[in-house]
């Protein structure tokens, strides 16, 4: 192998992906070529392709999709919309008022379906170990809680009480799906023996939310706990453009929180001079 061989393969080697093959005049993705996916297979399944490395069955595109629309918006008072109003309102781009706003879909806003997902599959492993699903929830919960958990991601919701609206119907999908085969359906067993046993310990009912619903269809379809928030970004993403493009045709310049006639409230020291010091 001569110098340019080597420095050739190098450069192949800095960004070698399983993902895309292309030279000019050639698109493939994971092998298959652009030309018979277009009309063929839906942006749901061409998720699925890209994270997975193969393409679903139907019910498994339609169950994601599901999954992916349920969750697109939330309205103007949800963090990452209001973010994409403001920096529209900045003179920025779209594509600047729609990164703005995904980078607040952290632990808070936007992790809870992560953190369902992995809670979700530290039950299943508990009964894949031969514990009860009552048993396995509890233990769960036990350690969640020992471990400072305070509110269990995927349940309750500040804005929509008693219930997420999104949730049930969510959930009656993930049995349809199961009873085709799709899916196991035991996820949505762990959810809903999670919800009874929260209700048991607070007394109160605790439903489960929309991250909770999603995080079961992301978990009855494999998908690692990460892939959970880059899925719920991609959702969120729709809502986010859609309300950035609003802002844009609305007008107004430097929007910020609250109305500009309106004030925050001042917490601290009175009034005082300057002291000038020798």
């Amino acid at each position: 192998m001569n110098d340019r061989d080597r420095l050739e393969n190098e450069v192949a080697d800095w960004w070698s992906t399983d993902i895309i093959y292309m030279r000019p005049g050639v698109i493939r993705y994971r092998g298959y070529p652009i030309e018979e996916l277009i009309g063929n297979v839906t942006f749901a399944q061409m998720i699925w392709l890209l994270t997975r490395g193969e393409l679903p069955d139907r019910g498994q595109g339609e169950l994601l999709d599901i999954a992916l629309m349920s969750a697109v918006d939330h309205g103007p008072q949800a963090p990452s919309i209001a973010v994409a109003r403001m920096a529209a309102t900045c003179g920025v781009g779209l594509n600047n008022a729609i990164a703005s706003a995904v980078n607040v879909l952290g632990d808070v806003h936007g992790g809870a379906g992560e953190q369902a997902v992995d809670f979700y599959m530290s039950v299943a492993e508990r009964i894949d170990d031969d514990t009860s699903l009552e048993d396995a929830v509890t233990q769960s919960y036990d350690a969640f809680v020992a471990g400072g958990g305070k509110f269990v991601p995927g349940f309750g919701h500040r804005f929509h009480d008693p219930v997420d609206p999104r949730a049930p119907r969510l959930l009656e999908m993930v049995d349809q799906y199961a009873a085709q085969g799709t899916v196991s359906g035991r996820y949505a067993h762990i959810a809903r023996e999670m919800e009874r046993q929260i209700a048991t310990r607070k007394g109160k009912s605790i439903p489960l939310n929309i991250d909770g619903a999603t995080a079961v269809i992301y978990a009855e379809l494999g998908f690692p706990a990460p892939l959970a928030r880059g899925l719920f970004c991609l959702s969120r993403s729709v809502g986010i453009l859609a309300h950035a493009w609003e802002q844009t045709q609305q007008g107004g310049r430097n929007k910020g929180p609250i109305p500009r006639h309106m004030i925050w409230r001042y917490t601290g020291p009175n009034p005082r001079a300057v002291e000038t010091k020798p």
